[in-house]
């Protein structure tokens, strides 16, 4: 493993030893989606609806509005004791620092993911069939793109005096190609069409990707230095 490599997994290792400690973040956004899981289960009125027909948007949003209450606070705890401040201080690339977040963001959030997709399995009596790897290869992409880019502006509202509340605002708009191509995606699979369908989708998911986490290594370092 080189240096480069080492630092980012030290990143990574000690956001995993702080999440195992206080277990804040995990706690509340697994919960916050299986009680949202519940709530569309109960109000959804199936003999007007299909659940086939609207749980992809409904995995979508719930992955973002949990992923926004954990993701919010990727600085926060370290902030109010100053540790973010001495990390900075430490012979450490910037853009080591960002993709070791992205990195244990990633993990937390698509974990959270999982969740979602199995509780909504669960209790709206879905069958992937055969594309089962495929939609959650669509929720990984997803993922991904998205805390790439929630990680970035969540350093961004981290100084502001908003905070948290500011981050929805700075994030959606940047996500409206990730939800329509992931959402796309994730219906057709459900529905049982066949992956090669999609494979445009999934192009478009992972250039995405690409593009926000070379745009987030690269504007890191003039967001934590203002």
């Amino acid at each position: 493993m080189s240096g480069y490599l080492r630092q980012v997994w030290a990143v990574v290792r000690k956001d995993f030893l702080v999440e195992m400690r206080t277990r804040e973040r995990g706690a509340a956004m697994a919960g916050f989606a299986v009680l949202v899981t519940v709530l569309v289960n109960f109000s959804l009125d199936t003999a007007l609806v299909r659940p086939g027909e609207v749980a992809a948007g409904w995995i979508w949003m719930t992955i973002l509005f949990a992923g926004l209450l954990g993701l919010g606070r990727t600085f926060e705890l370290e902030g109010e004791d100053g540790a973010f401040r001495g990390m900075l201080q430490a012979p450490v690339p910037r853009d080591a620092i960002y993709l070791g977040k992205v990195v244990a963001n990633f993990f937390l959030t698509f974990g959270v993911a999982l969740v979602v997709l199995g509780a909504f399995l669960l209790f709206f009596s879905l069958d992937l069939g055969d594309n089962g790897l495929a939609v959650v290869g669509v929720l990984a992409l997803g993922t991904l793109g998205f805390t790439a880019t929630a990680t970035l502006l969540s350093g961004v509202s981290a100084g502001t005096t908003m905070g948290e509340t500011v981050l929805p605002i700075l994030v959606f708009p940047l996500l409206v190609p990730l939800i329509i191509f992931g959402v796309n995606a994730t219906s057709g699979l459900m529905a049982g069409l066949p992956v090669d369908a999609y494979g445009g989708n999934f192009r478009v998911l992972a250039a995405y990707d690409l593009v926000a986490l070379a745009a987030g290594a690269g504007l890191f370092r003039f967001i934590v230095e203002d």
